[in-house]
């Protein structure tokens, strides 16, 4: 018996080191492939579509991909979100109340939610998921370029929550890692029950619902487009790449571009989005340097196939940097006032030119949803290993 039970541990855990062997075989990671490579990669994935029926059943390959990847599939029960809010801080057009969901039970997601000062009617909706720039505390959603963005699109009709990235920020500062091995299941999941909170809210209008952020927030843009057809435009900063698949764990850390019987890249997962409007911001100084020329080309030609042609659009900064800087901001912010409806001159000055000016840039302190008066609560989970799925 004692020789059977060890055979037995033996098989199963040689099963388990099989499957680990076989995940991490299948990760996609950074600059996976070299310039060259990943243009020649896209070449032949095009041979595999020439009709709008076999690109839809190429998006579904990769969309389930994505989620068995992650280990999303089947997706969790959707417990309640049990929100909680700060006070309201008003400003000249607009509004801000710093806010925490549960994402899980006990998983709180910290971020920031920006009002229209008036609101007439259904409201447009935007979620804006941050980058990795600067200090996991002081960053995130405090960025002065997050903030800037926020406050347009608030001042501009819609409603924007920002919220802290697995690690980041709030999170960070109770316990939680980013730099984990399951952060973008986590990630990917939080986005997901982000949009069911900005649903949620009084007057949001479903067919007006919008996604952007740069970098690791432009990951999860077009991941969550992916993968959530409630998202209806999508506007990835700075990182839809034929041969960079993202460098950090909360981009390629788990096998969501490849699998057994499957691979893809960002450029495929962006063009998820089609028939949904799509917008590609790009610069020379980082991996989109190719994306006029290599990524933005194949991405129309899927658009082409589902007959939407014209919702594509690709803004390049030859001579710009990695970021979601003012120039980029300006480029995003007419085509999402286009396609949800929103008022763009609400920030234009005198001259027509689109202005930040008046936007007030809050600091960390203010944008805490839990302080000494407004603790964590006691069951909050406070590290990436304690959550129960």
């Amino acid at each position: 018996m004692k020789r059977y039970i060890l055979f037995t541990v033996f098989i199963a855990g040689f099963i388990v080191a099989q499957a680990q062997q076989s995940e991490e075989s299948n990760l996609c990671m950074g600059h996976y492939f070299t310039q060259p490579e990943g243009k020649t990669f896209i070449d032949q994935l095009k041979k595999q579509y020439t009709t709008k029926e076999e690109w839809l059943k190429r998006a579904e390959v990769i969309r389930q991909g994505i989620l068995e990847g992650a280990d999303l599939s089947p997706l969790p029960e959707k417990t309640p979100l049990k929100p909680r809010y700060s006070k309201e801080r008003k400003y000249n057009g607009y509004t801000v109340r710093n806010v925490a969901i549960e994402s899980l039970p006990g998983v709180f997601v910290t971020g920031s939610l920006y009002l229209p000062e008036k609101m007439d009617g259904k409201t447009a909706g935007i979620l804006s998921p941050h980058g990795h720039f600067g200090d996991r505390m002081q960053s995130a959603r405090v960025s002065s370029d997050i903030q800037n963005r926020c406050i347009s699109f608030a001042k501009m009709g819609a409603v924007v929550f920002v919220y802290d990235m697995v690690g980041y920020g709030e999170m960070a500062a109770y316990g939680w890692e980013h730099n984990h091995s399951k952060a973008l299941k986590q990630q990917i999941w939080n986005s997901i029950r982000a949009l069911d909170f900005l649903l949620s809210l009084d007057n949001i209008d479903p067919e007006r619902i919008a996604v952007t952020g740069a970098s690791g927030g432009g990951t999860q843009t077009f991941m969550l487009t992916a993968v959530d057809k409630r998202v209806k435009v999508s506007a990835p900063v700075v990182q839809v790449s034929a041969h960079f698949f993202g460098g950090c764990v909360c981009e390629s850390g788990m096998p969501v571009h490849k699998s057994d019987h499957h691979q893809t890249n960002n450029v495929e997962i962006a063009a998820l989005t089609a028939p949904r409007p799509l917008l590609l911001v790009s610069d020379g100084g980082d991996w989109t340097l190719n994306t006029p020329k290599v990524e933005f080309p194949h991405i129309q030609y899927i658009f082409k196939l589902m007959d939407v042609e014209e919702r594509v659009e690709n803004v390049h900064f030859p001579d710009e940097g990695h970021g979601y800087q003012f120039s980029k901001r300006k480029a995003v912010y007419p085509f999402l006032a286009k396609y949800l409806n929103l008022n763009l001159n609400a920030v234009l000055d005198d001259k027509g030119e689109i202005t930040e000016e008046g936007n007030v840039i809050e600091p960390y302190e203010t944008l805490k949803i839990f302080t000494a008066s407004n603790p964590l609560p006691d069951y909050a989970v406070r590290t990436n290993d304690d959550v129960v799925w």
